[in-house]
């Protein structure tokens, strides 16, 4: 059961598919959510310290305030519209300190809802994004920045390689799962299958005896670089509300470092994804 959500509220003008759809989950399900947004203070180097005015460092954190607050206040204008029950976290921080607070915040809520990366609205939307699938031990919801309506759960699709991250991931969704009309599990084949893995017959089963209505899909690929998009054509034909997949890479010296697979996902998605490491 989703109880809490935590919802990522970017401090910028204009709505937000992942907020909106954040709280029309969180409606769905009578959980609480809280949005989370952060005003970003300038990385200042010590030896500049003598050399700016502290007005200006000042009136930087002042901003940085006044735009956290601004996007924690437009979030619970949203919830109260939505009926939702919610309260909003401003929090003022270097993107560093950002980055580990959100990620640290993210491990007490059973889901975090993210915006995908807009190409159009450079910001670090993708770092925030990263810093939860890497940092949280939770699952991360990206929602795309297309997204216009609120949560439907009429076709969820698994993408399923038997892998460890795509086992938490589906641990992670069984309260999605549980709302789905309808789930599919696609498995793109390029070769040999590990033995190690499990396999998706027995996944389709597992689900089945879940009460879960299932269809199971094998989609062969010429080679591993055509996963991704082997996926996106699947979502797109067979109209697929929810994508439940593996989120994979790895955080080394605090640069987060996504997979192939994921990071193409992330960049091309047009339908809502939950992804765990």
């Amino acid at each position: 059961m989703l109880t809490e959500i935590l919802i990522n509220v970017p401090a910028t003008d204009g709505p937000e598919p992942a907020v909106n759809y954040g709280l029309s989950l969180a409606k769905a399900f009578g959980a609480h959510a809280t949005g989370v947004s952060f005003g970003l203070e300038s990385i200042i180097a010590p030896a500049y310290f003598g050399a700016i005015p502290g007005g200006i460092i000042a009136q930087i954190r002042r901003e940085a305030e006044e735009s956290a607050k601004s996007a924690a206040d437009g979030f619970m204008k949203a919830a109260q519209g939505e009926g939702v029950e919610a309260d909003a976290r401003p929090i003022v921080a270097t993107i560093d300190r950002a980055l580990d607070s959100f990620g640290r915040l993210a491990r007490l809520y059973d889901l975090t809802v993210v915006g995908q990366p807009n190409p159009d609205r450079p910001g670090p939307q993708s770092d925030f994004l990263e810093a939860a699938l890497f940092e949280s031990g939770r699952a991360v919801l990206v929602v795309p920045y297309i997204q216009k309506k609120p949560m439907e759960l009429n076709r969820v699709m698994i993408a399923w390689d038997g892998g460890r991250a795509a086992s938490r991931a589906l641990a992670e969704a069984r309260p999605l799962l549980a709302k789905a009309k309808q789930v599919e599990v696609l498995v793109v084949e390029t070769g040999k299958p590990d033995s190690g893995q499990i396999p998706a017959a027995d996944l389709a089963r597992h689900l089945a005896r879940h009460k879960l209505k299932v269809e199971l899909r094998r989609v062969l690929a010429s080679s591993k670089q055509e996963i991704d998009e082997t996926i996106l054509n699947e979502v797109s034909n067979a109209g697929i509300d929810l994508v439940v997949m593996g989120g994979y890479g790895h955080s080394r010296l605090r640069e987060f470092v996504l997979g192939g697979t994921t990071r193409s996902i992330i960049e091309s998605m047009t339908a809502p994804v939950l992804m765990a490491h």
